[in-house]
């Protein structure tokens, strides 16, 4: 592989050969990404105004449907523009680059290092469980330097280590659930429908609550920020899309099931640790422990895929914008190197600072306003640009879209009125990006949307 730096040929934007993302780690980073923490805390507050175990599994069934209804958009832009950085570069073809400049500022400069910083956070806090008497900010700092550094180490290395921390969190789970159905004790909760299932699926609380299951999905579309990495990524990017999407999605109803068969509902109602109080209930007073631990693990592959992907849209924005340029560099194994320690900066600021949190809120309705435009946009190119060459086309358009775009609505509709501020704000900041675009762009608009095309 070669080097971007001055007086070398510029990086493609693609590996070649047998050296590029298999999809078998692709498929991993979509895994690692979706599983974080939410699975673990949302069901205490789900089962106080939803306590039917169909119901509650039919909820985190349709937050994994509509997650593949977006998988089956993405798959059909990122197999037309095989190009890293996701919405940056889907935004910018579909649209004009300045609106694919707005998502990737907000994804390059905080959208993936608040949830790094989340997560890291989470990471040291459960890991009290496991060390007690240890801060959890130097816990949280030290596993977002370990997996800096080894993202640094390059392509081959960070495969290696996302694919094994990966399997590690899924078996984890896998061992989680079979003892849960195994050694817990059974509760009298029925995941069989009845007569008053259909009452609460139309509810309001089960439409609040699929805003927040939809939350927990989030991260299907994480291969779409490598897809220049990928071997054959027409057919690669839709299969690990597909498959991430799917794991998680049995996963996600599983545990939940477990949570339900072995803990009393009047345990988990207000919970939120609901994941240590299962473990509680399935293992005695180590339960806490172990569940704290197999976390843990879990997040350490999560805060590697986020670390990965992230800095893709900075160094693909240094591709096209001049002044961004220093983040397109890459090392000889093929890693961004100052777009990793740019996220890590930033990362390491929004923890020492505790305000990852607010930043987490500011930008969570700019970020589904970003995956809205461009699930719309597969149907924008449909109808402008019928006959550009698609080596994937959505399954079931335009139903799956359109099922996707309601959703989402439904969640802005929701941020907007329960956060008003924060969610405008998010917005006049994403927007401020167009001043930004202004000054930095230095080449022709038209750049961005010929660079790479294929």
């Amino acid at each position: 592989m070669t080097a971007s730096d001055a007086g070398t040929a510029p990086w493609t934007g693609r590996l070649t050969g047998g050296s590029g993302v298999s999809v078998l780690v692709a498929t991993a980073i979509v895994v690692a990404d979706m599983i974080g923490v939410g699975v673990f805390t949302s069901l205490g507050f789900q089962v106080k105004d939803i306590p039917s175990g169909f119901s509650i599994l039919a909820l985190w069934t349709v937050g994994g449907i509509v997650a593949l209804c977006g998988v089956f958009s993405y798959s059909e832009l990122g197999a037309m523009f095989p190009r890293s950085s996701g919405e940056y570069n889907f935004l910018g073809r579909a649209y004009h680059p300045a609106f694919g400049f707005l998502a990737g500022w907000v994804s390059a400069t905080v959208g993936f290092a608040a949830p790094v910083a989340l997560a890291a956070m989470a990471f040291g806090e459960y890991a009290k469980s496991v060390m007690p008497g240890v801060p959890p900010i130097p816990l949280a700092i030290g596993v977002v330097w370990l997996v800096s550094i080894v993202q640094l180490t390059g392509v081959r290395h960070s495969s290696t280590f996302q694919l094994i921390s990966t399997i590690l969190k899924v078996v984890l789970i896998v061992v989680f659930l079979v003892a849960g159905f195994v050694v817990g004790t059974p509760q009298p909760i029925s995941f069989a429908p009845h007569a008053g299932d259909l009452a609460h699926i139309v509810s309001a609380p089960f439409a609040i609550g699929l805003v927040f299951v939809m939350y927990s999905f989030s991260g299907w579309n994480a291969a779409t920020y490598i897809i220049g990495e990928m071997n054959m990524p027409q057919q690669n990017l839709p299969r690990a899309l597909l498959a991430g999407a799917l794991i998680v999605l049995v996963l996600y109803v599983a545990l939940n099931a477990v949570f339900l068969y072995s803990t009393p509902l009047s345990a988990l109602a207000g919970q939120l640790d609901v994941a240590s109080v299962a473990g509680n209930a399935i293992f005695g007073s180590l339960g806490g422990r172990i569940v704290g631990a197999m976390i843990c693990f879990g997040l350490i592959s999560s805060i590697s895929a986020m670390m990965w992907i992230g800095p893709r849209v900075m160094m693909t924005m240094g591709e096209d914008i001049p002044a961004l340029r220093v983040f397109s560099k890459r090392s000889v194994r093929g890693a961004p190197a100052y777009a990793i320690l740019f996220q890590l900066a930033v990362a390491n600021l929004l923890l020492f600072t505790r305000s990852f949190e607010a930043v987490l809120d500011f930008i969570q309705f700019s970020l589904l306003f970003c995956s809205f435009f461009t699930v719309a946009g597969v149907i924008k190119l449909r109808i402008t640009d019928p006959d550009l060459p698609r080596p994937y086309r959505a399954w079931g358009y335009p139903f799956t879209p359109l099922i996707f775009l309601l959703v989402t609505a439904s969640m802005m509709y929701y941020l907007l009125t329960e956060r008003p501020v924060q969610s405008l704000s998010g917005m006049l900041v994403m927007l401020s990006g167009l001043l930004i675009y202004a000054v930095f762009r230095r080449r022709p608009v038209a750049a961005a949307t010929s660079h790479n095309r294929e």
